[in-house]
C-alpha cells in the first residue's frame, strides 16, 4: 500500500515539473518576442516629405528678469503644403516639444531650459522642512540619435505618423527679452 502511495506521489512531482518546465518555456519565449518586438518599433525615417519648408533654424531665449526662465524655438517655415499636411512634433538636442502653428505659416517647437529659473529649494537638517521641494525632471530619452545641427519631425500622414530628418539646423542671434516694458 505505502508502494503505491509512493508511486503515485512520485508520478504526481513529476507530472508538476513537466508542467512547471512547460510553462517556464512558454514564460521565456514570451520575453524574448516581446524583446524583438520592441527593436521593430523603432521610428522609421521617410526619404522625403510630402511638403516643401524652408529655411528650419533656431534662436535661444532669456527673459528679462532673474528666474523668468529661457529656453530655445525652433522654427520651421512651411512654403508649401498641398496636401495640407499637420506637423507634430520635433525632436532636437535631446528633447522633444509639440510644434504650434502660428499666423505665418511656420511651425514653432518650444524647450525650455533651466538657466534663468527660479528654484526655491529649502536645505534644511530637518526632513520635514525640506517637504516641499519639488522633484527634479529627469531628461527624457528620445528615439533619435541626432547630432546639434539636426532635427526629426513628425507628422501625420492619413492615420500614419511619419518621421523625417532635417539636416542643418541654423542658430540664430538669441532673444534678450528686456527687464521692463520700454516707455
Amino acid at each position: 500500500m505505502a508502494s503505491i502511495l509512493e508511486q503515485y506521489l512520485y508520478k504526481s512531482q513529476s507530472r508538476d515539473m513537466k508542467t512547471f518546465k512547460k510553462i517556464k518555456s512558454i514564460f521565456i519565449t514570451l520575453i524574448i518576442m516581446v524583446n524583438f518586438s520592441n527593436c521593430a518599433s523603432t521610428q522609421k525615417l521617410e526619404k522625403s516629405l510630402p511638403l516643401t519648408i524652408g529655411e528650419v533654424y533656431y534662436q535661444d531665449w532669456v527673459a528679462g528678469i532673474q528666474g523668468g526662465g529661457s529656453g530655445y524655438n525652433i522654427f520651421i517655415p512651411v512654403l508649401d503644403n498641398p496636401k495640407s499636411i499637420t506637423l507634430d512634433s520635433v525632436y532636437f538636442k535631446g528633447k522633444q516639444a509639440k510644434l504650434e502653428l502660428n499666423d505665418n505659416a511656420v511651425f514653432i517647437g518650444r524647450f525650455k531650459t533651466t538657466l534663468n529659473e527660479k528654484q526655491d529649494i529649502i536645505m534644511s537638517n530637518e526632513p520635514f522642512a525640506e517637504y516641499g521641494n519639488k522633484v527634479p525632471k529627469l531628461p527624457q530619452k528620445t528615439p533619435f540619435d541626432l547630432k546639434d545641427d539636426a532635427c526629426v519631425i513628425s507628422y501625420k500622414q492619413g492615420n500614419i505618423l511619419k518621421y523625417y530628418k532635417i539636416l542643418n539646423v541654423l542658430k540664430k542671434e538669441p532673444k534678450i527679452y528686456p527687464s521692463a516694458k520700454p516707455q
